[in-house]
């Protein structure tokens, strides 16, 4: 089953390569390698999550380990649940964005920090593909359930800074960002898009990456009076966000904002992923922060977060990084800031984010390689005169441009991110750069 061991979670398709056989043990694999004598279990509206949760349960109980039950829940509430009820383990039934035949586990340690491929995903999958687990409990876990909504909307509308009431569109896509957003009710006036849970998607993809998923969302936005509009993924730990008049904004640009909202009453580190505009690493700069570049990845943000007790960070993904939810992401918490952000200010939100447009990017551009390494060396050599880091592939900073080009952890693909300060010079530079890729 190496297939659905991934650098991050565990993923595959169910009844083929993910069955409730296949996460019993795999359950079982994990209280081997935690230890664990507790853990919270959520899982997400899918059809067979409830059959994977059961699965999940019985492996872990059948070592001797307790097993809270969150019932229906977004990966952040699961992550605010493993750091607030003080469990050892966390484990969230999702897929993620996937279609509905998909199905995944998301693992963490005690103070929901990440398990993934480096630091336990494949202790976990050597342990169950070996079947080494530890000699089964003389007296199995118990279960037992608990509502962690009441306490995660407690815990989200701490933040709340409002100046004025604030209305807005949320596209739930069908998912846990319907209950995500419970979280949100008692600040913001909320018009909801497919919100009935249905784990087969009968609307859109759960995914705010792909544009065209914004599509019923910002037209709903043109048609009423919004001070924004956000979507949520299937598990609702990433968030997507339109302006007043349906446009898109992009994720780094919403990484600023949210730093602005943060830095206005606490400084601090805020991490930046190091495919964000240079505008972002300004902004936190010019609000008194202290900014950070972080390599892509949330299992690598957090520990970075971690490591300089940072308050926050943004990842170009949509996922929203605050230390005060257990370093790790709330989507409920960002709309929140954004929504802070809009209440203070005279300006819409289309208005606030202009000054920000300060450079002209790429975007993500991928190009297919045989020899990832020999591409890295290459632009090295051709850019030797530029400022070069190498915490995620390869940055190359000039005085008015800059890439990055990193390797794909799961495809053969090399991916280019390259910004520069006019829309000329960026052409330029991307036809330049991905012709030194592509070996033209």
């Amino acid at each position: 089953m190496a297939g659905i061991f991934k650098a991050y979670d565990i993923r595959g398709i169910y009844g083929d390569t993910l069955t409730g056989e296949i996460v019993y043990g795999i359950g079982r694999a994990l209280a081997t390698f935690l230890g664990c004598r507790t853990a919270v279990v959520g899982r997400d509206m899918r059809p067979h999550s409830g059959e994977l949760f059961e699965a999940m349960s019985g492996g872990l109980a059948v070592q001797g380990c307790d097993v809270v039950d969150l019932g229906l829940c977004s990966t952040p509430m699961l992550y605010f649940g493993t750091g607030k009820l003080g469990a050892e383990a966390g484990v969230m039934i999702t897929a993620s964005h996937n279609p509905g035949e998909w199905n995944g586990l998301k693992l963490t340690r005690a103070d929901a920090v990440p398990i993934s491929g480096a630091t336990g995903i494949r202790d976990i999958e050597r342990i169950f593909n070996e079947g080494t687990f530890d000699a089964a409990a003389a007296a199995p876990g118990a279960l037992t359930r608990h509502d962690i909504l009441p306490d995660y909307i407690t815990h989200v509308a701490e933040g709340a800074r409002l100046e004025r009431p604030v209305r807005i569109a949320a596209d739930m896509a069908n998912a846990m960002g319907v209950v995500e957003s419970k979280a949100l009710q008692a600040s913001l006036s909320i018009d909801s898009l497919y919100d009935e849970l249905d784990g087969t998607f009968p609307n859109h993809e759960a995914n705010p990456l792909n544009h065209r998923t914004l599509a019923a969302l910002r037209d709903k936005v043109r048609e009423g009076q919004y001070d924004f509009g956000v979507a949520f993924d299937g598990d609702a730990d990433r968030a997507g966000f339109v302006d007043e008049n349906g446009e898109i904004i992009a994720m780094d640009v919403i990484t600023a904002l949210i730093a602005q909202d943060i830095l206005r009453h606490e400084k601090g580190v805020i991490y930046y992923d190091l495919r964000s505009s240079w505008a972002v690493k300004e902004i936190i700069e010019e609000n008194g922060g202290t900014p950070m570049m972080s390599r892509v990845g949330h299992a690598f943000i957090k520990q970075q977060m971690r490591d300089s007790k940072a308050i926050f960070a943004g990842e170009l993904s949509g996922h929203y990084y605050f230390r005060d939810n257990y370093y790790t992401e709330s989507s409920a918490m960002a709309v929140l800031s954004v929504a802070n952000i809009v209440s203070c200010s005279d300006l819409s939100l289309s208005q606030i984010v202009k000054p920000l447009k300060r450079y002209h990017s790429s975007g993500e551009i991928n190009s297919e390689v045989e020899d990832t390494d020999a591409v890295l060396k290459k632009l090295k050599g051709l850019y030797e005169n530029g400022r070069l880091i190498e915490l995620d592939g390869v940055t190359i900073e000039f005085d008015d441009w800059w890439f990055n080009v990193r390797p794909s952890n799961t495809e053969p693909l090399i991916r280019l991110n390259l910004e520069a300060r006019t829309a000329r010079l960026m052409q330029e530079k991307r036809d330049e750069v991905l012709a030194a890729i592509r070996g033209s």
